[in-house]
């Protein structure tokens, strides 16, 4: 997504401006597991979230409040982590096995402890029915090794958001949807407006959008056993696709040195055609560039020929050290319910993780004079039905994003062949 730097960006500016008063139902909805009963003694949990004070502490007070109401032997201490620290924080907590008992996390990063066995096995701890009540291949992105150790809860996949002014100088009557059309207008933006169509980073330490777009166009990064297997037929022709278009001259050379926020900033100053992003994004450009957001319009994400959408996760996770896993269960049940799911998603404009939450109406019905802002909530619902965590999930994935984007850099600016860089790229994976 991510991939945990752009996912950080993409929520951070989604709660940016929304309303920090929202009541929650006290439905308990998808809680199986209880606190042993019989028993004086308060069990106190520590849940950490990533930067959602103040924009949400009304909402996380009533959420508790309701909570505890329902567990007079629960009492939850919340603790709001900020992006830049959480990463350091937890793994000290867990090294020093002091960690909170439910911590807000992404199935990339939380993935990377999973394969140390830091966190709970939650296949035997949640029962099969509350597990179904999620949508399968999201939780599906909190696995490791066939075991679950992540509860799925508020999820952003991406659209594109398009600047219909730009279009029509361009004479292009509909965005695209493929990135083979994406190079075609690219070419036509270039020509007749001298505008870029889009940003995309090659900074191997920022976002995974190329890494997703290799998977979009049918590569295999790594086989079974963790090995390169992008230095195919595929994987050649998914790298000379990206260099072509820069050795054309239809990608900003700040590619190689600028991350996905740059994106943003050209989009909301009229300099490229496409952004592809949340529909968060929306009222930040509406915000800071206001003729731009009234030119703007919503697409499906642009994919490859295998039709494949991206979605980025966050997740709660319950790490193994804690001494009340009981509550701590039920309370990240509680916290991901279809209920508050719904209710939080309507908050901060993402999208919930229950199949039940994900049905509502909210994000079925598009009213007639719907608003831009409407429109990009169905058609981001519509297409999360077939989204999916485009890139695996390894403990050193950041190692084979910057194996890829390093070599993919050198053959963009003639340094190496497309053969040769994608050869050295695995052959960097393999030896690492």
């Amino acid at each position: 997504m991510i991939r945990l730097q752009k996912f950080k960006q993409l929520t951070a500016w989604a709660i940016i401006g929304l309303l920090t008063s929202w009541i929650v139902s006290c439905s308990t909805g998808n809680v199986g597991t209880s606190p042993k009963q019989g028993t004086t003694e308060v069990a106190n949990i520590e849940f950490w979230t990533m930067q959602l004070q103040p924009q949400f502490t009304d909402y996380f007070k009533t959420l508790i409040s309701n909570f505890e109401s329902q567990n007079p032997g629960v009492k939850i201490n919340w603790v709001d982590v900020p992006w830049s620290a959480m990463e350091n924080k937890i793994l000290t907590a867990v090294s020093a096995k002091t960690p909170p008992d439910v911590v807000n996390l992404n199935p990339d990063f939380a993935s990377q402890l999973a394969g140390r066995n830091a966190w709970l096995d939650l296949d035997t701890t949640i029962p099969q029915d509350v597990r179904s009540a999620y949508l399968p291949n999201i939780w599906k992105a909190s696995t490791l090794n066939g075991k679950s150790f992540g509860i799925p809860w508020y999820l952003t996949t991406r659209l594109t958001i398009y600047n219909t002014d730009l279009l029509k100088q361009a004479d292009i009557s509909k965005p695209p949807g493929t990135y083979t059309e994406l190079a075609e207008v690219a070419q036509q933006i270039k020509n007749k407006t001298g505008k870029y169509a889009f940003f995309i980073t090659f900074v191997p330490q920022d976002s995974g959008e190329v890494m997703e777009s290799l998977v979009q166009m049918g590569v295999t990064l790594v086989d079974a056993e963790g090995k390169a297997a992008f230095n195919s037929p595929q994987g050649k022709a998914a790298f000379q696709y990206w260099v072509d278009l820069y050795k054309k001259g239809l990608l900003p050379k700040e590619v190689l040195t600028q991350g996905h926020r740059h994106a943003i900033d050209l989009y909301q100053s009229g300099e490229t055609a496409f952004l592809a992003s949340g529909p968060e994004f929306l009222k930040t450009i509406a915000n800071n560039a206001p003729k731009i957001a009234q030119a703007s319009a919503i697409a499906p994400q642009i994919t490859g020929d295998t039709g494949k959408k991206n979605v980025a996760v966050m997740n709660v996770i319950i790490p193994r050290a804690t001494k009340h896993p009981d509550a701590a269960t039920k309370f990240a049940l509680f916290v991901t319910n279809d209920t508050n799911q719904l209710a939080f998603a309507k908050a901060a404009n993402v999208l919930p993780s229950t199949t039940k939450a994900l049905s509502d109406s909210y994000f079925k019905d598009m009213p007639a004079n719907a608003s831009t802002v409407e429109k990009a909530r169905v058609i981001s619902a519509t297409q999360l039905q077939q989204a999916e965590v485009l890139t695996p999930k390894l403990k050193d994935f950041k190692k084979l994003q910057k194996a890829v984007y390093d070599n993919l850099q050198a053959a963009m600016l003639g340094q190496k062949t497309v053969d040769k860089a994608v050869e050295d790229a695995a052959q960097q994976w393999n030896n690492r």
